[in-house]
């Protein structure tokens, strides 16, 4: 008879072999703190123009090299339960506002770090954690007050230009003034009168070759793609879009038929033939110019829409078809059939062209209706492409949030300082233990413009020195780290128009102090054992599927 060991008693008693559990300040809090410091110490070093890429290989050993937190985070599969917090906050800031997730990281470690400082002198997590909680619903009474810029007409180009520029910098610095121009012609021309900015209408067409110089806007949309038929390009054309293949229609049921003679085979098949013909002359009757079909185009069909002189685009993707639709106001028909003037598009012009040894169609609308455009991105590598495409994301996302909320702040570290100041000033009026942790929350807020100058080889301590001496002054609230400049000096963000988004900084306080204080209270970890076999699929990150 085997022999039964006992199992220690507590937890252990109550869970299968092999769980893990983890209690106590040294075990469980400690722990979570140093796995949070240390990723966000990782992303430190990407913050900012001058930060450093990261050299990310995920996995499915597919390389990515970007400074953008969103994408190190999306593509790094972190295990550790605490960082994933973090993470999730960060996610959360990327739904809410589309840009500001490195800060999101930055923060939550900064406050953990000082956290674990409080922790070592004695003062309970829960004093840590009001004192945080007190500290941010001060800050987020400070933040209107310090709102330097409001944007009111966002249809001017030039004003907007002046407000994403910074967003865009922080990606990809030295071209920030080119993309800026075209992240902006692109969104303000596809503004609806009424309504709400959709991100989505803005399409982005990566197209190897040439350099970044070459890039543009096209009102309308770029398919990768080259046409069906010998007809090749279509001024002022109707369009009608299929969702179904264009071919001989196949009966519903099966069916079967039974041919006696020769003539009774021939009548059969040019019956068909026939059929398939009145459909598409019944089709170019209604002035219809470019036909697209979501299935192939077969080769008696491509006959006739030849001979009629219909062109023909094959697009395989539904979102495709869904995009083109709203792009040329037409409705997507489930099968061949002569379409009513109300369900036809309508585009200035489709025509095939060249870029580099890349064909596209291009379905062209210069009328002020144009409801999507797309900004075709030129370059000389894939990662190049990728990283430029990032960029172009934040500044739509900055556009979205704009027409939302138009106020702004001042960037370079300026603001951070100011709050610090501030919630320095606040910490001292408190007569409880939180004191403590609000004066640590504006610590933790200086690591901003640290890392702004550590990343541009400058003595961060310095910078910090330099900034708390000019925000204590009247009129210095506006004062941030400059970056261009040959040694370590400041510079009015106002004035150099260096602006940070309201809605970023407001949500990203939010949900770092929401992750921090989430962690924090965490006193206990314990991990069932792991089920054996494979892991469940996750469900696919793919952009059409959202």
């Amino acid at each position: 008879m085997a022999l039964s060991v006992p199992k220690a008693p507590g937890v252990a008693q109550m869970l299968k072999d092999g769980a893990r559990m983890y209690s106590g300040l040294e075990e469980a809090v400690y722990r979570n703190i140093s796995a949070c410091k240390e990723f966000s110490q990782t992303m430190r070093s990407a913050y900012g123009p001058n930060g450093m890429n990261k050299m990310i290989i995920n996995h499915i050993e597919k390389q990515f090299v970007t400074s953008d937190a969103g994408t190190i985070i999306r593509e790094l599969d972190v295990e550790h339960p605490a960082a994933k917090l973090i993470v999730m906050a960060s996610q959360m800031q990327d739904a809410e506002v589309g840009d500001g997730t490195n800060f999101v990281v930055v923060l939550a470690g900064a406050l953990l770090e000082s956290a674990e400082e409080l922790l070592r002198l004695g003062i309970t997590t829960a004093e840590i954690a009001d004192g945080y909680e007190k500290a941010l619903n001060k800050s987020l009474e400070i933040l209107p007050t310090l709102v330097c810029h409001k944007i009111e007409d966002y249809r001017n180009v030039e004003k907007v230009k002046e407000v994403i520029r910074s967003a865009i910098m922080s990606k990809q610095y030295g071209q920030e003034d080119f993309l800026t121009d075209l992240v902006s012609k692109a969104c303000v021309s596809i503004l609806p009168d009424e309504g709400t900015f959709n991100v989505d209408n803005i399409r982005i067409c990566k197209i190897l070759g040439s350099g970044l110089g070459a890039s543009e806007v096209v009102r309308g949309m770029v398919f990768k793609r080259f046409v069906e038929g010998d007809v090749t390009s279509a001024e002022k054309a109707k369009i009608v879009i299929f969702s179904c293949p264009v071919d001989i229609i196949q009966t519903e049921t099966k069916g079967t038929v039974l041919i006696k003679s020769a003539d009774e085979l021939l009548n059969f098949s040019s019956g068909e033939e026939s059929l398939l013909e009145n459909q598409i002359k019944a089709i170019a009757d209604t002035g219809v110019k470019v036909v697209v079909s979501g299935g192939k185009v077969g080769d008696m069909a491509l006959h006739f829409l030849n001979k009629y002189g219909l062109m023909a685009v094959r697009l395989n993707s539904k979102f495709d078809l869904r995009r083109l639709s709203r792009t040329v106001n037409a409705t997507v028909l489930p099968r061949i059939t002569t379409p009513s003037q109300e369900e036809l598009g309508y585009c200035d012009k489709v025509c095939v062209e060249e870029l580099g040894d890349t064909t596209i169609v291009v379905f062209r609308n210069e009328g002020k209706d144009s409801r999507v455009s797309t900004i075709v991105i030129r370059g000389a590598t894939d990662n190049f492409m990728d990283d430029i495409e990032r960029a172009m994301d934040d500044g739509i996302n900055n556009f979205k949030c704009l027409t939302r909320d138009g106020r702004y702040l001042p960037g370079a570290g300026a603001t951070e300082i100011e709050l610090a100041t501030q919630l320095a000033a606040y910490a001292d009026t408190l007569p409880g233990l939180d004191q403590y942790a609000v004066r640590k929350f504006a610590n933790a807020l200086e690591v901003f413009p640290k890392a702004l100058a550590e990343n541009s080889g400058s003595n961060g301590t310095d910078i910090v020195n330099q900034l708390y001496l000019a925000h204590n002054s009247e009129n210095g609230k506006n004062i941030g780290f400059d970056i261009e400049a040959e040694k370590a000096t400041t510079i009015d963000a106002v004035e150099a128009k260096l602006f940070d988004l309201y809605q970023a900084k407001f949500w990203g306080l939010k949900y770092a102090v929401g992750a921090a204080t989430t962690i924090l209270k965490v006193d206990q970890i314990i991990m069932a054992k792991r089920a054996g076999g494979p892991k469940p699929r996750q469900a696919a990150g793919s952009d059409d599927e959202s």
